[in-house]
C-alpha cells in the first residue's frame, strides 16, 4: 500500500490534504533528473535565470489571497495578516539585486604574463527541506539564490504545509523554469536519509529541529556533502534603564506572540531592568489581554490555534511545569482555549533558568520574564542558553547596545527590533541553532563552491 503525507488542520483536526510518498527508487530517479538538468541551467546566463526567479516570484504574487487562506487552515495563521509575499518576495529580490557582484570572479592578476582568478561555481543539486511555520519565506530563502547561482533544486516541505511546495512548483513551472530545475517532492524520513547517504544531493540546507538537524548530519557523514542547518532558537530581549518601555513592550510581545509564538527568532524570554520593570510588565499584560483567540479564517482574530496539538501540548506542559515550579501567570485562561491547538497566550514571572520554558524551546506563545541588576546580569543570562540564533536589545545607547552585542552568544544582535529577517545580513545561528549562511552575499557563497584560475599566457 501506497504511504502518504497528511495535513492535519488546526482549525478542526480534519485531515486538509494528503499526498503519496516517493518510493526510493523514484527518489533516486527524481535526483538524477536534477543533476541532469543541472549542467544546461548552469550554462544559462545569469542575467535569464535572475530574470526567470523574479518571474517566478511574481508568479506566486498572483495568489496572495489564496495563500492566506491556505496557510489558516494548514498552520493556522489569521487571514488577517495576509499570508508571507512581502518577505517572500523581498528576500527574493534582494538576492536577484546583489547577484551579479555577489557571483563575480575575485580577479587577482589579468596582465600579459598571467589571468589569476577566483571564480564561484554552482555546487550542482540543492536539497531544501522547509519549515511549516514560515513555509513560503524560510524556503524561498535558499531557493532563490541557489537557481540563480546555476544549482538546481529539489524541495521538500513540511508535512504541515504540504501544499507550499506544489504552489511554489506550479508558479516556478508557470514563469518557465524546468520542470527538472526545480522539483517539489514527497519524502518520508527514511528515503529523505537514503538519498543524502547515498550522495543524491550536493548541499543540502534544512530548517527545523534540533533532532532533524542531528539526522540530517547523520544521513551526510561520510560523503562530505555540505549540511546547512538552522534548528531555532531561545532567542532573547533585554530591556535596559534607559529603553522606550511601550516601544520595547509592543515590539518585544509581538515578538514573543505572534504566528502563536512558532517563530524560529521569536523571543522566548526577556530580561529587564529592576527600575523599569514593573512598569514594563504592566504594559505587556495589557497588549496581551487584548487578544482574540479564535478561528484563524475569521478577520477579528488574531492568533489563532498553533500548527498541531503535539505542539500545544509541550507549551501546556513547559507553562504548567513552571506554574508548579512556582511561575507565576498573567493571563486568565481565553474561553475561546479548547485544551487543544487553541492555547491561551501566557506571560509568566518569577521564573527561573531551572525551568523548562527558560531553557527548552517553547515555539508557542508563552514569554518569561526576569528581573535583572544591570548589563552584567542580562548578559550572563541571555548566554545561558543552548541556542544562539538572535537577541533585542532596547537602550537609547546604540554603543551599549554594541558594546552587549559583541559579548553575546548569537547569530543576530537587534536593537530596537527583533523577529526580522533582514535579506542583506547574513542569516546565522551558533551553538544548538546550528551552522549555516543564508542570505547576504555570504548566502550566494554558501550555494557555490570557490574555484580557482591561474593561468599562464607566455
Amino acid at each position: 500500500m501506497t504511504q502518504t503525507v497528511k495535513c492535519i488542520s488546526p482549525i478542526d483536526g480534519s485531515v486538509y490534504a494528503e499526498r503519496p510518498l516517493l518510493e526510493e527508487q523514484a527518489a533516486f530517479d527524481a535526483a538524477a533528473r536534477a543533476r541532469a538538468a543541472q549542467p544546461g541551467w548552469a550554462a544559462r546566463p545569469l542575467e535569464e535565470r535572475v530574470a526567470l526567479v523574479r518571474a517566478a516570484v511574481a508568479e506566486v504574487g498572483k495568489t496572495t489571497d489564496r495563500m492566506a487562506v491556505e496557510l489558516a487552515h494548514q498552520m493556522g495563521r489569521p487571514v488577517r495578516y495576509g499570508g508571507e509575499f512581502g518577505g517572500f518576495e523581498e528576500r527574493a529580490s534582494y538576492m536577484a539585486d546583489i547577484a551579479a557582484d555577489a557571483l563575480a570572479p575575485i580577479v587577482i592578476e589579468d596582465s600579459d604574463a598571467f589571468l589569476r582568478k577566483i571564480e564561484r561555481e554552482p555546487h550542482g543539486v540543492v536539497f531544501v527541506v522547509a519549515p511549516w511555520n514560515y513555509p513560503y519565506m524560510t524556503a524561498i530563502n535558499t531557493i532563490a539564490p541557489a537557481l540563480i547561482a546555476g544549482n538546481t533544486v529539489v524541495l521538500k516541505h513540511a508535512a504541515q504545509t504540504i501544499l507550499v511546495g506544489e504552489r511554489m512548483a506550479e508558479a516556478f513551472h508557470a514563469a518557465g523554469i524546468p520542470a527538472d530545475v526545480f522539483q517539489n517532492v514527497f519524502l518520508s524520513h527514511d528515503t529523505t536519509s537514503a538519498l543524502i547517504a547515498g550522495r543524491a544531493f550536493d548541499f543540502v540546507n534544512f530548517t527545523g529541529s534540533v533532532g532533524g538537524g542531528q539526522a540530517m548530519e547523520r544521513a551526510a557523514a561520510g560523503t562530505f556533502t555540505a549540511v546547512s542547518t538552522e534548528l531555532g532558537g531561545k532567542d532573547p530581549g533585554y530591556v535596559r534603564a534607559d529603553a522606550d518601555l511601550q516601544a520595547a513592550a509592543d515590539t518585544l510581545i509581538d515578538g514573543a506572540m505572534f504566528n502563536s509564538g512558532q517563530c524560529c527568532c521569536g523571543i522566548e524570554r526577556i530580561y529587564v531592568h529592576e527600575s523599569v520593570y514593573d512598569d514594563f510588565l504592566v504594559r505587556c499584560v495589557d497588549i496581551v489581554k487584548g487578544y482574540k483567540l479564535g478561528n484563524p479564517l475569521e478577520t477579528e482574530t488574531t492568533i489563532g490555534p498553533m500548527a498541531n496539538i503535539r505542539f500545544a501540548k509541550e507549551v501546556r506542559a513547559q507553562i504548567a511545569e513552571a506554574l508548579d515550579g512556582g511561575a507565576v501567570g498573567h493571563i486568565e485562561t481565553f474561553a475561546e482555549d479548547d485544551g487543544g491547538t487553541y492555547l491561551s497566550p501566557q506571560i509568566l514571572t518569577d521564573v527561573t533558568h531551572d525551568m523548562r520554558v527558560m531553557h527548552d524551546e517553547s515555539f508557542g506563545p508563552v514569554v518569561g520574564i526576569m528581573k535583572v541588576t544591570g548589563d552584567e546580569d542580562a548578559i550572563a543570562l541571555m548566554n545561558d542558553s543552548a541556542f544562539g540564533l538572535t537577541c533585542s536589545i532596547w537602550t537609547r545607547d546604540p554603543d551599549a547596545a554594541d558594546a552587549i552585542g559583541k559579548r553575546l552568544q548569537t547569530g543576530t544582535v537587534f536593537m530596537n527590533r527583533c523577529d526580522y529577517l533582514d535579506p542583506a545580513l547574513c542569516w546565522t545561528g551558533c551553538k544548538d541553532t546550528g551552522r549555516g549562511a543564508g542570505l547576504s552575499v555570504l548566502g550566494f557563497h554558501a550555494l557555490t563552491r570557490p574555484k580557482s584560475y591561474h593561468l599562464k599566457k607566455a
